[in-house]
């Protein structure tokens, strides 16, 4: 336990590799390469740290292996008044990820007249940052074809092409829509609509893909006048086009691709006369904080983002000390959030 003494002078790497039982490099380890520590052994040596105190010398540590325990982190712009708080919560995991290992994140976004390529150009040529982190990975996304070009490591939320490196952590997004088909099917729901974003996004084509899977796997009607896609993004736009699907033979349950689609169906059914949970189930995806004050509360796909963020960040440091990208990417399960709004 850290006294006064040890205080004043300072806890040393020793006095933790002391206390823990464990050589220096192990301590080493637990702050700048977690991965090469056993679940026990990490758990043991990141709570003598903390409860002694100990902070290493950032500076020295630098001189010492060349790098500035920094990562990047490439940012969109979003809209002050109305954030994306998925994503916001995703970079809340980053910082308490990267900062539990000694890492602190630069957030970058290309300036006026730049490109995401030429943004994160500036970043390797000044020196910077050790590597990037990039998120809303696409199809031939040109920061992935940029990073790998130039060998810097990085790793990324999202799955990358093939052909490129595979430092991607990823949620099981079709098994995620194929648990909630099977959710609804186990409570008698045979009709069952999908709502859905324009495809060309690759997760909210993952989870079309997982609502057919699901359909197909548990005997439904396979009708392709039960998916429908939102028009916009304006609420009555899409509010509108969930009443002409609940006007005809309609589904006794609605799967929307993400909370907001969820939203408008809750308005759809209001205005034809429908009760959520009793005469219509909807379930949604992400588990937006307001889900849970709907009336009645949305069934809904939690994302795993400290998991997802913790995992990352071992991915890229592994890439940074060693040089070498992990062979498969690593999907992580969804989090069912079960609520009324599927009835009992």
């Amino acid at each position: 336990m850290e006294t006064r003494r040890s205080r004043e002078r300072g806890v040393t790497i020793e006095d933790v590799a002391r206390a823990a039982g464990v050589s220096r490099q192990t301590v080493s380890n637990a702050l700048n390469a977690p991965f090469r520590l056993k679940p026990e052994t990490l758990e043991k040596v990141t709570a003598l740290i903390e409860e002694m105190g100990y902070r290493p010398d950032q500076s020295a540590r630098s001189l010492r292996s060349g790098t500035r325990r920094i990562i990047a982190y490439t940012t969109t712009e979003d809209d002050p008044a109305n954030p994306n708080p998925l994503m916001g919560g995703f970079l809340e995991a980053l910082v308490a990820a990267a900062g539990e290992v000694g890492y602190r994140i630069l957030l970058v976004r290309p300036r006026p007249g730049q490109d995401q390529a030429q943004a994160i150009e500036e970043v390797i040529a000044a020196r910077t940052a050790d590597g990037f982190m990039i998120a809303d990975v696409l199809h031939d996304d040109p920061r992935v074809i940029h990073l790998s070009e130039r060998g810097f490591p990085f790793a990324a939320f999202g799955k990358i092409d093939p052909g490129r490196p595979q430092s991607w952590v990823d949620v099981d997004t079709v098994q995620a829509m194929i648990d909630l088909v099977g959710l609804l099917a186990a409570r008698g729901h045979r009709r069952i609509a999908f709502l859905g974003q324009a495809a060309g996004l690759p997760w909210m084509d993952d989870r079309l893909e997982g609502f057919r899977a699901g359909v197909r796997r548990f005997g439904l009607s396979t009708s392709a006048a039960l998916e429908i896609t939102a028009p916009s993004d304006d609420p009555a736009e899409i509010t509108e086009a969930v009443r002409r699907l609940l006007r005809g033979n309609r589904p006794s349950a609605v799967v929307a691709d993400g909370d907001w689609l969820a939203m408008g169906a809750y308005m759809a059914a209001r205005q034809e006369g429908l009760t959520v949970g009793a005469d219509l189930a909807v379930t949604g995806f992400n588990d937006l904080p307001v889900t849970a004050f709907l009336q009645p509360a949305l069934t809904t796909v939690r994302l795993p983002l400290r998991r997802i963020a913790d995992a990352l960040v071992s991915r890229l440091l592994q890439i940074i000390d060693t040089g070498a990208a992990p062979q498969a990417g690593l999907l992580l399960p969804g989090e069912l959030v079960i609520r009324d709004s599927i009835g009992g």
